[in-house]
């Protein structure tokens, strides 16, 4: 077969005919022997199925030993193909396996010191990791005096796959020559040789070894090995004009060079100037730095101060009403003992409604706190969802869950000192706390930082009543 290795499509027709005319003889040696060329044509192409279905329909039994060397040279390549092809675990070693077994059926039919013995032996020792062994072999086979061209390609070929890079691209170039001569298409001399070339740098002789290569397989007809050698043509273009981009930002990079020693004095005294100004800056950041800080102790400490004029006038106003009510409280008491009247002492009793001051005094420490933070109950509730909006009755100012945040927002955030002022124990303060917290926008320390940011109102919106004095409980009520 003259067009195996040189053109498919022709290779192909030809064998085809010798299987219809040995079918016509009929001759069963023939006829094993054209379906044997047709499937290696086949593999060739890459056509494993239609290669594996010729191989299933010969039977090896029927064939004299010299096509029983070619039946399982084709098993064992196809084989070999097809783990190189498929990779999955569950069948490569099956595959690897079949290959081996189908070579040392190949070496055990050669006759020894056959060109076939010795390739064939080398390839099955190659298989085993027995380079050493291999390479004998191969030698041997380089030592020959009556190799054809075509086999001397196959032998260098194979044995660069075992040596060392010293030899091993002189062992390609050997086969990439031998395959020329030998006018072989289907080769992988010459495309492996431009690959090396290409991982040594050599760009412009690996370009036209690849393009040759690119062209042989289109000539021979192979797509796998056109497109394999095109990505590789592809590699080969890419880098060149990276090497192109790259002499371009060579020169770039010279002139950048010369502009930056031409700025180099500039740049000396402009760092000079701006470490001064750096000093200078940091200076009047820490000094802007003290100032926002002074700023915020003074807001503090006016906003504390208003919170304590506010209470404590509430609180002398309270209990200076307190003293007045316990000396009329008195004054009753006295006059009750003088004329003896348990009925008036038990009015005077009814007459002080204890629920009714708590009361009072909440609806005043409440107004003082909207009056000091306006904003804080529409605040505290865009900390939680909208369905969980804290809403007052009509008749309060603040409700408890409001009246515990409140008095946090004052700067009381100890549950035991916040339980005595609302009169709670402090599990329930603790309750209104975690029922509250748990429905958060914010969790955790956050939601009482938010608390504590509730803004404050202008101290300058703050008058006293009464013409500069101090407003009473009642003026607080109102």
């Amino acid at each position: 077969m003259e067009y195996k290795d040189y053109l498919f499509d022709s290779a192909h027709i030809y064998t085809t005919k010798l299987i219809d005319i040995s079918n016509r003889i009929p001759d069963m040696a023939k006829q094993y022997d054209s379906r044997i060329k047709l499937a290696t044509i086949q593999l060739s192409w890459g056509m494993f199925k239609e290669t594996f279905d010729g191989i299933y329909q010969m039977d090896s039994k029927k064939m004299p030993d010299s096509l029983k060397i070619k039946y399982y040279e084709l098993k064992s390549i196809a084989y070999g193909r097809l783990a190189l092809y498929n990779t999955d675990e569950n069948y490569n070693a099956d595959h690897k396996a079949a290959s081996l077994k189908a070579l040392d059926s190949v070496v055990l039919l050669s006759k020894p010191g056959s060109y076939e013995r010795h390739f064939y032996a080398a390839a099955y020792y190659k298989r085993l990791g027995h380079d050493a062994k291999a390479e004998a072999h191969y030698r041997a086979l380089l030592n020959m005096d009556k190799l054809t061209q075509h086999q001397k390609a196959m032998v260098a070929h194979d044995l660069s796959h075992i040596t060392d890079d010293n030899e091993k691209r002189n062992l390609i170039t050997v086969s990439a020559i031998a395959d020329i001569r030998s006018s072989t298409k289907e080769t992988l001399a010459i495309f492996t040789l431009g690959k090396m070339l290409f991982e040594q740098g050599n760009l412009t002789d690996a370009e036209i070894l690849i393009k040759e290569a690119l062209s042989q397989a289109s000539f021979y007809g192979n797509k796998l090995r056109v497109m394999e050698a095109s990505t590789a043509l592809n590699a080969v273009l890419a880098e060149k004009l990276i090497r192109l981009e790259s002499g371009k930002n060579k020169l770039l990079t010279f002139l950048i060079i010369v502009l930056v020693l031409a700025i180099c004095g500039t740049l000396i005294i402009a760092k000079k100037v701006y470490d001064r100004l750096k000093v200078v800056r940091l200076r009047e950041a820490k000094v802007l730095e003290q100032n926002q800080h002074l700023d915020q102790m003074n807001k503090k400490l006016a906003e504390d101060a208003i919170i304590k004029e506010e209470y404590i006038g509430y609180f002398f106003s309270s209990i200076s009403a307190n003293i007045s009510q316990r000396e009329k409280l008195k004054r009753s008491m006295e006059r009750i003992i003088k004329t003896e009247s348990l009925k008036d002492l038990q009015n005077l009793v009814k007459s002080i409604d204890v629920k009714q001051e708590r009361a009072t005094l909440f609806n005043t420490f409440d107004h003082i706190f909207l009056k000091l933070f306006p904003n804080f109950i529409t605040s505290f509730n865009k900390l939680l969802p909208e369905v969980d909006h804290v809403i007052p009755k009509k008749t309060e100012v603040l409700n408890t869950s409001l009246r515990i945040f409140a008095l946090m927002r004052l700067g009381i955030k100890e549950n035991q000192t916040i339980a005595n002022i609302l009169e709670n124990t402090v599990s329930t303060i603790y309750t209104y706390k975690f029922r509250i917290k748990s429905k958060a926008l914010v969790k955790g320390d956050e939601f009482d930082k938010m608390i504590m940011q509730i803004k404050f109102s202008n101290p300058d919106d703050y008058k006293y009543a009464n013409d500069g004095s101090q407003a009473t409980e009642e003026q607080y009520i109102q």
